[in-house]
């Protein structure tokens, strides 16, 4: 059980300011039942504090309090690291295998080995992933420039891990590991702080590690597990940024003679909020995502405009009048330049390799087909990049035809139809009624985690739409940012592993639920306020319950990881287990 541990000053800015007693007439309804609304303070509501556990577990567990104070400050940190042990290990456990190119490894390990080496992609012959398997060192890099379709920053990313490990399986999946593990760390700490809970940040960080897509992303050497890196880094930033920006205004408003922190119009409207670095930092991060992909793109329009309409919030609620047109005087042109211009800036500088290498595909375009444009007073290599973009546009779109595991956006969430990466049957299997076994790498989430997303999101939405909840709204965005630009190319072939970018903001939406079903924390509210320390048997009971349904949700998705483990790592079961584990139709 939690409860909020408020500073000095936050105690009084709370309903009862000063720590007084109820007065008479609080006491006389208090007997028949009567809790009045409990009133969050100012500064609580620009800055809200965390939660800590309450010291009725810690006296059950027989901790004295002074190494209690010291547990839970060091929760912070261990909780988070804890859990981000456990994913990397799951994640680097026989990492290398299957030991085969699988899927889209054989664009992006071969073009990452090519970047590193020379500096831009080249164009390899078919049928050299068996001798890359079996002898990489006689396999030379093709010097003749490869036309590829996504820019260069995931590969070159990819790319390092080949440098240190090799240009093995190991070596071009090492990268995207680290970054699938580490990601689990980020959204522990970000939860933490979007909920002012370790608990629920753990808890969060959690249901990451045990998502079959991320899992299988995380190992596997492909560009989108990268762009969920970024985005939910710059998430993470933002979310910062937001936090210093409200504490910023509550340290600017007026304090009255009782202590009691006050809003106030003109310090709303006109305070400037100063250098905001976690914003420029988010704004690099969706470059680096914007580069690695071209869907991180949609993700950096819904950011800066979810960080806009924080700014028009927090101002609102410090007293602002008119919190729009505070916004667009003070923070509407530094939020723009912070991210846009910083991100397409990143953008460009990512393609250093071939622009200086002056041997990458149409990287002379503009010296030869290109010379009578209107355009030439710009520099080649411009002319050049920007003629490569606009066919690598023209791609994307026609890309109509058709494959065995392309999927609809609209199934996405319940699981309709995963990529398989890789599927090997062996025969003479003993174990197995039907005499075979089977191996398989299937990109799928795990699905009692997807399918109670389908009812947390709803649960989000609702949560933002009835009560202006900013951390639905936020989870909502991560969500709809990743996803929705999908239905704009619905006849484009498309793929299930797509929505590993969103993954970690379903967690969210799955971790806010249960935090719902817990219920409010013991200690806290009106009855805390005012002293009240009467036994609630429906209050506990609720939480009990709660408790019990919400360690139950997990315990299954937990469950249902391990169920279908197999098939997340390629290991060798019997054909009928397989089959057993193939849920829908549509999976096979």
């Amino acid at each position: 059980m939690t409860s909020t541990a408020p500073e000095t000053q936050r105690g009084q800015d709370a309903g009862n300011p000063l720590g007084e007693q109820p007065t008479s007439w609080q006491r006389r309804l208090r007997r028949f039942g009567h809790v009045p609304r409990a009133e969050t303070s100012l500064r609580d509501r620009l800055d809200p504090p965390y939660t800590r556990p309450g010291r009725q577990m810690w006296s059950v567990l027989a901790v004295p309090p002074h190494i209690a104070d010291r547990l839970v400050r060091w929760s912070a940190w261990g909780g988070p690291l804890l859990v981000t042990l456990v994913a990397g290990l799951l994640r680097f456990w026989k990492l290398d295998q299957p030991h085969a190119v699988i899927f889209d490894e054989t664009y992006y390990a071969k073009d990452a080995w090519a970047l590193v080496n020379q500096g831009y992609e080249g164009s390899w012959p078919k049928d050299v992933d068996k001798l890359i398997l079996k002898d990489p060192s006689s396999v030379p890099v093709p010097t003749d420039p490869g036309y590829v379709v996504h820019p260069p920053v995931g590969k070159w990313i990819i790319g390092f891990g080949e440098q240190l490990f090799g240009f093995t399986p190991f070596g071009w999946r090492f990268m995207v590991a680290v970054l699938g593990t580490v990601s689990v760390l980020l959204l522990c700490r970000i939860g933490r702080r979007l909920f002012r809970s370790t608990f629920l940040g753990c808890l969060a960080g959690l249901l990451l590690a045990v998502d079959g897509l991320h899992f299988v992303m995380s190992r596997t050497a492909l560009l989108d597990l990268i762009v969920m890196f970024f985005v939910l880094a710059a998430f993470g930033c933002l979310v910062v940024d937001r936090d210093r920006a409200r504490r910023r205004l509550a340290d600017g408003l007026p304090v009255d003679e009782e202590g009691v922190l006050r809003p106030d119009a003109r310090v709303a409207e006109t305070l400037r909020l100063g250098w905001r670095p976690w914003r420029l930092a988010a704004g690099v991060l969706l470059g680096l995502a914007f580069a690695t992909k071209w869907n991180g793109l949609y993700v950096l329009a819904a950011f800066g405009l979810m960080t806009v309409l924080w700014d028009v919030g927090a101002r609102r609620t410090a007293g602002a009048v008119r919190p729009y047109q505070a916004v667009l005087r003070r923070d509407l042109v530094p939020a723009f330049v912070s991210t846009v211009p910083v991100a397409i800036v990143t953008y460009v500088v990512s393609w250093t390799g071939w622009i200086v290498t002056d041997k990458g595909y149409y990287r002379n375009w503009a010296a030869t087909e290109g010379k009578d444009s209107a355009w030439s007073w710009l520099p080649d290599w411009l002319r050049s990049l920007w003629h490569y973009e606009t066919q690598v546009y023209d791609f994307h779109v026609g890309l109509t035809s058709g494959h065995t595991y392309d999927s609809n956006p609209w199934s996405w969430l319940v699981l309709g139809r995963p990529v398989s990466y890789f599927y090997e049957e062996q025969a003479g299997c003993k174990e197995s009624a039907t005499g075979k076994c089977a191996a398989e790498v299937l990109a799928i989430g795990t699905p009692l985690l997807w399918w109670a997303a389908c009812f947390a999101l709803a649960y989000v939405v609702w949560r933002w739409f009835f009560r202006r909840d900013w951390r639905a709204g936020a989870i909502a965005c991560g969500v709809a940012a990743g996803w929705l630009p999908w239905f704009f190319y619905q006849e484009r072939t498309i793929f299930l592993f797509y929505a590993v970018v969103f993954v970690p903001f379903l967690c969210l939406a799955v971790t806010m639920m249960i935090g719902a079903m817990l219920g409010p924390a013991a200690g806290t509210g009106a009855r805390a306020e005012l002293g009240l320390t009467t036994h609630d048997p429906t209050g506990e009971r609720r939480r009990t319950l709660g408790a019990i349904a919400a360690g139950v949700l997990v315990l299954l998705i937990i469950w249902n990881f391990i169920y279908f483990w197999p098939l997340y790592t390629g290991t060798s079961i019997p054909e009928d287990l397989w089959r057993d584990r193939m849920w829908l139709d549509t999976w096979v």
